[in-house]
């Protein structure tokens, strides 16, 4: 037995001049997501491996072009120093490489480049792999650290990309062109003192999301990650109008905030066609600010997904849907809230009244009462539930009717899939289930004014489903 193991250590550890034996990588290709000019990148790592019994040299290594990459091996930042570098038979290293500027990546528009990492080994074989990434340059506001940058009338454009990097306070007219894509650093908002024209398409939505590109690991990637920037709040002391079509505001604390303080007449919001998603506290919150809200995704949120209170609301062919954190993955900073998806406050006895009514919708989630309805007296709400699929309790209102109600004892799913499978890279998708019971509940007068669902499939051929997409 003695014997045995110094011959196979003997084979581990004698470096061998056979030039058939070959190192083996994690990967022929090491990519890159889209990096901004100017930001670099994080890190990646790329394994090394020597698979074979006898131990092998590498003599020399390195970066062919090296301008836009910067590699380090093994712990050593300088290749050049790395000679007779030895691995060990069934032994590994660690290689890890970072995008760096470049004025190789001056462009408007997304360009790959690349790079080929060599590896010589003393037996006279030359391996390589290649690394990629997609570069572009971005347009830059605010300063890290500044607190606060000040600007008059805004036009985001399609041009180029944003990158936000403090509370940036719009004090004029703000636009949003469709295309236009925003990415916020770690604590970055927008606060609107004015009117909002946020103008994106079917083809071309406006993006507003964290700026972190890459993985936190390898099939989750950080805009699954909530809480990664701050939010967007439309604030005024004056009545103002909010427009915003396809607009789909991602992974932020809040996503969207409208807030009047109603002493000088409400503010009135406009969405259609939006998606609000993955927010560690909340969605949408309508505070004395009348709205119109058709064909909108609003989904996880560790708080509520849509808060209510003053003003006047309609939500037509809307899902809300509450699965934050739903996963055997722990990826989010913060769990779930014990509330529902949806609360509307009509309890002030200063401020205006709350009448909030949902057409065609479906408010739902894993928790068992995703709806509530905070008034002094069932009987005389105003508001109006007609043509939905809602998880709660039956309403005990006037105007609620044609509902339809989740039961203890349903097991068709809602959606496709309201389950995280990070193993299987399967995300959260709210379009409808084959089986689902939103298929067909619709209103068909309620849907006449919204032929077409959030993806462009008409409605016109059959009763309508409820929420914002129709199953084709």
């Amino acid at each position: 037995m003695l014997c045995i193991c110094a011959l196979v250590s003997c084979r581990e550890y004698q470096a061998s001049a056979d030039p058939s034996l070959r190192l083996s990588f994690s990967c022929d290709t090491l990519s890159f997501d889209t990096v901004f000019t100017e930001q670099g990148s994080a890190t990646m790592q790329l394994m090394v491996y020597n698979r074979n019994a006898s131990a092998l040299i590498i003599d020399r290594v390195w970066i062919e072009d090296g301008e836009a990459f910067t590699v380090n091996v093994d712990g050593e930042p300088k290749l050049e120093q790395l000679t007779n570098l030895q691995i060990n038979g069934g032994d590994s290293l660690y290689v890890f490489v970072r995008v760096t500027d470049s004025g190789k990546m001056a462009a408007d528009g997304a360009i790959r480049i690349e790079d080929i990492l060599h590896f010589h080994l003393t037996n006279g074989t030359t391996q390589q792999v290649l690394i990629e990434a997609f570069a572009q340059n971005a347009t830059r506001l605010g300063r890290i650290g500044k607190g606060k940058t000040f600007i008059s009338s805004y036009t985001f454009t399609a041009e180029r990309p944003y990158i936000l990097y403090d509370t940036i306070v719009v004090e004029g007219l703000l636009k949003l062109e469709a295309g236009s894509a925003l990415y916020m650093h770690n604590g970055a908002c927008i606060i609107a003192q004015s009117d909002v024209e946020a103008n994106g398409t079917l083809d071309a939505p406006i993006i507003i999301r964290g700026d972190r590109l890459d993985h936190l690991f390898d099939s989750v990637p950080y805009l699954y990650a909530g809480g990664s920037w701050n939010g967007i709040y439309l604030q005024s002391e004056q009545p103002r109008n909010y427009s915003m079509n396809y607009v789909d505001i991602l992974s932020g604390n809040v996503g969207l905030y409208c807030y009047n303080s109603g002493a000088n007449g409400l503010s009135n919001l406009t969405m259609d066609g939006c998606r609000i998603h993955n927010h560690s506290k909340y969605g949408l919150v309508l505070v004395n600010t009348d709205a119109l809200v058709t064909n909108t995704e609003i989904s996880n949120c560790a708080s509520y997904c849509v808060f209510c209170s003053g003003g006047t609301h309609k939500f037509v062919h809307s899902t809300i849907a509450s699965y934050f954190n739903y996963t055997t993955i722990r990826i989010q900073s913060v769990a779930k809230e014990n509330c529902a998806a949806v609360y509307i406050d009509n309890l002030s006895k200063t401020g205006p009244k709350t009448t909030t009514s949902f057409y065609n919708s479906i408010i739902t989630g894993y928790l068992t009462n995703q709806l509530v309805v905070a008034t002094p007296l069932d009987r005389f709400y105003p508001g109006v539930f007609v043509g939905n699929y809602l998880k709660t309790d039956s309403l005990a209102i006037p105007h609620a009717e044609a509902n339809i109600y989740w039961q203890k004892t349903d097991t068709a799913n809602v959606f496709v899939n309201d389950f995280y499978k990070y193993k299987e890279y399967i995300y959260y998708n709210f379009h409808l289930d084959s089986v689902s019971p939103a298929i067909g509940i619709g209103d068909s007068t309620v849907a006449l004014p919204y032929p077409m669902d959030r993806d462009g499939i008409s409605r016109a051929f059959k009763r309508p489903d409820a929420g914002c997409y129709q199953r084709p």
